[in-house]
């Protein structure tokens, strides 16, 4: 289902911008309130309804809105003509109360066919039934759905929970594959439904650009079923006095599985301007409107919109290129490198910057037909690399760096002159051979004279590269002529600095802790967010490896967004931007437990197995009462982070951390930025530890997690399902025990296309 969370994330802004239907309409949303239902899932169907009227255009000449809930009995919440506008029907939508009972679907239908839509206008008027339920009705429904569908209402049939498909099948208009959707993949059911009603001319038709297309879908449900596991032996009664008769019966048990159904989906795809991904070099697009953008770009560039590099290098420094012209790496080679090397003067070069360059190559001889600095402008350098020429032989990379070494790097400055510091010496080697002769010694003579070593290879010189360079952060490698041309960001950051530390693979569910009080501040408030917002940039946002969630606290607590609000960065960091400043006098105990209780759970998005961590960030008021929830956090196996700032009690903080390898002091504010390395290295390292998949709990309703092979089981009482969370029903099946696996990097898994949950 990739493909659907990539339709959530170009099209929930959308929606409320382009997508909007304003045709005389009127929609009836029938829910299924009964208790095969539950409450949680009522709920869902209640917040499909709500996100649904936001694509309609709800006015008394324009589209109107009604509720019926079903269970034992039909319950009208509202007819069509009680609300005319978007804002009540929603406050109405959320005030509506779950009944319980049966699930008398039928009866619904028939209420609909004696009654018609309560509050609706004359048969001219398109009438839109949407039925939110599991599909488990108590009765036969087929015939009563028929003749519905022949007085000219549109059905609409919304799965819940683990719908029965079948029933659905029968509620749903034709085609079926269009008039079947499924309320947990809220924003995609939302689009269907829109794309539907376009297609058939009721609503608008979609904004230019738009256009709805078909791909292929999963439908997923949970069935139990009977399955025989062996025989047992019995006795029946005979018809001779004081005898019975032994046998083999059967023994069957329930399984609970997961089936699939192959389906097609009906979507409407609408482009905006990061669709092309115009920023480069790992620069995040943000939407500004419906066709504006702009980029925001990682350290090293910005030199244009779209995060190109910037035209200069921005430190002192003298680059010495050291290009392998051996047989080994092949006049193609040698000339691939010298493209790159011309190609990378171009773009970071310019005479305004504090960098001198030479250029040296060799094979079994070394000459430098580049020297350090000498040259008038960009433009002769440039000429200088083309009239060098490939010169074959053996690959004596050790004797190359001995000899640029003591001749490659001459005084630059004029008589007199003195520069201080003085600029660091760089030799980035461009080589595809490998060395014919031994390089250790070479390398250590070139680092005692404080030379930096960048090597830049194809993949399988790798090693010899680390080799040579010392350090794995100054290699670069390559798998193709045009992956090279994309390393020049690469290089430009590591010719002055190491590459920053990103955590782009740990598996990490992060929370941030933002004091949001009035000892705060609002102007610091803002400071803390950009921090958190550039922070972010350094993870791999995706429901698969980094999720991140935002609580601030302040007069009260709020969870400005959960672990699986965001699945991309920009939708990310447009949040962050809205966090609100709240005021008040905070308590970050109250803010630690708020994070205990409803952000680091499995139903708020938090995925067992994965390593977890809050970051609070303070300058300590406040904090007294949070060292017992602290202590909470920890023994549940979540880590915090506690970043300090300013004049603080770090005795205090100390004891919230609990150590002082999770406490980082900052003097000011407006430090922050110059401690993001720090942090960001921290929380990795936690990201690398192992996670215990029952810590914390991923069991509801006080269900206990058992650890059992490299997966886990919740033991349920009184309830049921995979973590326990509905409640067991008189005449319902045997209960099941839920069975999970996970992989190391805490996606989910299963061992067989079927899941089998228990027996």
């Amino acid at each position: 289902m990739n493909l659907i969370l990539f339709l959530e994330a170009i099209c929930i802004f959308l929606f409320g911008q382009v997508m909007q239907c304003s045709a005389a309409l009127d929609v009836l949303f029938a829910l299924d309130g009964s208790h095969s239902i539950g409450k949680g899932s009522f709920e869902r169907s209640k917040y499909f309804a709500i996100k649904l009227c936001d694509t309609l255009t709800i006015d008394p000449d324009k589209v109107r809105v009604g509720v019926l809930q079903f269970s034992s009995i039909p319950q009208l919440e509202f007819p069509l003509d009680s609300f005319y506008t978007r804002e009540e029907v929603k406050e109405k939508i959320k005030k509506t109360v779950f009944k319980g009972g049966s699930t008398e679907t039928g009866l619904a239908l028939k209420y609909l066919l004696h009654k018609g839509f309560p509050g609706g206008r004359n048969s001219s008027i398109p009438q839109i039934l949407v039925i939110v339920t599991d599909g488990k009705s108590q009765g036969n429904i087929a015939l009563l759905a028929k003749q519905l569908k022949e007085k000219g209402v549109v059905v609409f049939a919304v799965g819940v929970r683990f719908p029965r498909w079948t029933e659905l099948h029968i509620l749903a208009s034709e085609p079926k594959d269009q008039y079947m959707l499924f309320a947990e993949h809220v924003d995609d059911a939302t689009n269907g439904l829109y794309s539907t009603l376009s297609s058939l001319g009721i609503c608008n038709a979609t904004a230019p650009g738009c256009r709805i297309e078909p791909h292929l879908c999963e439908r997923k449900t949970l069935e139990t079923i009977r399955e025989v596991t062996g025989n047992s032996l019995c006795w029946r009664g005979s018809k001779k006095t004081n005898a019975v008769i032994s046998s083999l019966c059967p023994f069957y048990s329930w399984k609970k599985v997961f089936i699939t159904h192959p389906a097609t989906c009906y979507r409407t795809v609408c482009p905006d301007p990061c669709d092309s991904q115009p920023c480069q070099n790992g620069g995040t697009c943000v939407l500004e409107g419906l066709d504006k953008y702009h980029c925001l770009c990682p350290f090293g560039f910005g030199g244009e919109a779209n995060c190109a590099p910037k035209l200069s290098l921005e430190c002192s420094v003298n680059i010495l290129f050291l290009l392998d012209s051996s047989s080994g790496t092949t006049l193609e080679g040698f000339l691939q490198a010298k493209a790159f090397l011309k190609r990378f003067v171009q773009a970071v070069v310019n005479m305004d910057s504090p960098v001198n360059v030479a250029v040296a190559q060799y094979s079994q001889e070394v000459e430098i037909p580049i020297q350090m600095g000498e040259y008038e402008d960009v433009p002769s350098l440039m000429k200088s690399l083309d009239r060098m020429h490939f010169t074959g032989g053996a690959t004596l990379t050790s004797r190359a760096l001995e000899y640029v070494t003591d001749h490659g790097f001459r005084d630059t400055l004029p008589l007199g002159e003195t520069h201080d510091p003085q600029p660091r010496r760089v030799v980035v080697l461009l080589t595809d051979s490998r060395s014919q002769d031994l390089v250790a010694g070479s390398v250590k003579y070139a680092r005692d004279r404080n030379l930096f070593l960048i090597g830049v290879g194809s993949e399988f010189l790798r090693a010899e590269l680390e080799e040579i360079t010392g350090n794995p952060k100054q290699v670069i490698t390559y798998s193709n002529p045009q992956d090279l041309f994309n390393k020049i960001p690469e290089l430009q950051k590591k010719i002055c600095t190491l590459q920053k530390p990103g955590c782009q693979s740990q598996s990490l569910d992060l929370v941030f802790l933002l004091d949001a009080s009035a000892t705060m501040g609002q102007e610091n408030f803002l400071k803390v967010q950009s921090f958190v917002r550039e922070s972010s940039l350094q993870f791999n946002i995706n429901r698969d490896v980094t999720q991140i969630g935002l609580v601030v606290y302040g007069r009260r607590v709020q969870t400005t967004f959960a672990l699986d609000t965001h699945p991309t960065s920009s939708s990310l960091l447009q949040a962050i931007n809205q966090a609100p400043y709240l005021g008040g006098t905070g308590s970050t105990g109250s803010a630690l437990l708020h994070v205990y209780d409803e952000v680091m759970t499995v139903q708020k998005g938090a995925r067992p197995g994965v390593s977890k961590a809050v970051v609070v960030i303070t300058e300590g008021t406040g904090t007294e009462d949070a060292v017992v929830p602290a202590q909470k956090l920890r023994n549940n196996g979540i880590s915090i982070l506690v970043i300090s700032v300013g004049p603080v009690l770090k005795e205090t903080l100390l004891r919230l951390a609990g150590s002082h390898d999770f406490l980082i002091h900052v003097p000011s504010y407006e430090d922050l930025k110059n401690y993001q390395d720090l942090f960001i290295e921290k929380i990795c390292e936690e990201a690398k530890r192992p996670a215990n998949l029952c810590k914390p709990s991923p069991c509801m309703n006080d269900g206990t997690c058992i650890l059992q092979n490299g997966s886990y089981r919740c033991e349920c009482r009184g309830w049921e399902g995979p973590h326990c969370e509905n409640r067991i029903l008189r005449g319902d099946s045997p209960r099941s025990h839920g069975l999970h696996q996970y992989s190391s990097n805490g996606q989910q898994g299963y061992q067989s296309q079927h899941l089998h949950l228990g027996s």
